[in-house]
């Protein structure tokens, strides 16, 4: 067989300056699954470039599916948020007041006073 014919084949990659959580990532996906870091490190670079051919098992969060439990404190506080302030409501349409009043802050020239001069 031809040098070029073998070479487009099998192609060979050398990739430089694998960050240490992914090459952590991907001995321990090889250790875990019980195959090379290359097989592993192909899946990877397949998945991630989208070409495996079959769609990506998502979870489906089956597992905690109908797991709610009643917990007042939690929906007393939700229903907290859920009320609206009327006096905030009503000035906030209305151009005569501001809905906030800032507070003066002291000036760097006259720390005792509460206004600048």
């Amino acid at each position: 067989m031809l040098a070029c014919h073998a070479y487009n084949i099998c192609v060979q990659y050398t990739i430089r300056n694998i960050p240490d959580m992914s090459d952590k990532a991907l001995r321990r996906t090889a250790r875990e699954r019980g195959k090379s870091l290359n097989e592993v490190a192909i899946e990877a670079l397949v998945r991630g470039a989208g070409v495996t051919g079959k769609r990506c098992q998502r979870r489906d969060l089956g597992d905690i599916a109908g797991t709610w439990r009643k917990y007042p404190a939690f929906d007393r506080a939700l229903a907290a948020q859920d009320t609206v302030d009327e006096e905030m409501w009503r000035w906030a349409g209305t151009r005569h007041e501001p809905l906030y009043r800032p507070v003066p802050r002291p000036c760097s020239r006259c720390r005792n006073s509460r206004t600048r001069r």
